[in-house]
C-alpha cells in the first residue's frame, strides 16, 4: 500500500483528522508525512493533527471532537443547537477554563469563539449530545439560558430576546436546575424578573 492510500486510510479511521502517531501507528514515519504536507495531500491544522488538503467533509464536529475534547459547547452555538436561535452562527462558541492555553485555540480550519470560564463555573450544566452525529460536551439549555443572561451585553438582543422565550415555551425545561445555575453564577434576580414573568404568564 502506497503512503498516499495509508495517509487517507489513517485520516478516515479517524472521523478526517489524525495525529503523527495515528499515520505512524499505519507505518508512516515523519519524513513520509511531511513529504505529504509539501505536496499538498495532507494539511496540518494544529502541530501534530493533520487531514486531508482536497477533503471537504471534514467536519467542524470532528475537529472540536480531537482537538477540544476539555471544551463545552456554549452560547450561540448552543443556542442554535436547541433551536432557541434560528441563526447560524459565524463560529463557534466555545467554553474553556480560564487557565487553557490560549496558543491551542489558534487554528485556520475553525472558526472559534472562546469564552473563559472561572474553574468553579465551568463544569456547571455540563452534558453530552450528538452535533452532526460527533459526541460533543455542550452545556445543558438550563445553563445555556443562565449564559445568555451572565454575558447579555455580548449577545444580539434579539437573540437573546428569542432565547429566553423558546427557553419559557421549552418542555425539556429543567426550572430547578435553572434557579440552581442562576444563583450560582449570580444572576439568579436579573434571571428571575425576566423568565418569571414569561413562564408564569
Amino acid at each position: 500500500m502506497d503512503i498516499y492510500t495509508l495517509a487517507k486510510k489513517t485520516i478516515k479511521e479517524k472521523n478526517g483528522l489524525a495525529r503523527n502517531i495515528d499515520f505512524q501507528h499505519n507505518g508512516l514515519n515523519n519524513s513520509q508525512i511531511t513529504y505529504l504536507c509539501n505536496r499538498g495531500f495532507l494539511e496540518r491544522v494544529r502541530r501534530g493533527y493533520y487531514q486531508l488538503s482536497s477533503d471537504e467533509n471534514s467536519s467542524d464536529e470532528a475537529i472540536i471532537a480531537q482537538l477540544f475534547p476539555d471544551g463545552i459547547v456554549c452560547m450561540d452555538s448552543a443556542l442554535f443547537h436547541y433551536g432557541y436561535s434560528d441563526r447560524t452562527p459565524l463560529a463557534w462558541t466555545i467554553a474553556f477554563t480560564r487557565s487553557v492555553t490560549r496558543t491551542r485555540l489558534k487554528i485556520k480550519v475553525l472558526a472559534l469563539k472562546p469564552y473563559f470560564v472561572p474553574e468553579e463555573l465551568f463544569p456547571l450544566g455540563k452534558s453530552e449530545e450528538r452535533l452532526n452525529d460527533v459526541k460533543l460536551n455542550i452545556y445543558d439549555r438550563d445553563r445555556t439560558i443562565c449564559d445568555c443572561f451572565k454575558y447579555q451585553s455580548k449577545i444580539d438582543s434579539e437573540i437573546f430576546n428569542k432565547a429566553i422565550i423558546a427557553y419559557s415555551k421549552d418542555k425539556k425545561r429543567n426550572i430547578g436546575n435553572l434557579i440552581t445555575y442562576a444563583k450560582k453564577m449570580r444572576v439568579y434576580r436579573k434571571m428571575s424578573e425576566i423568565m418569571g414573568v414569561l413562564i408564569n404568564g
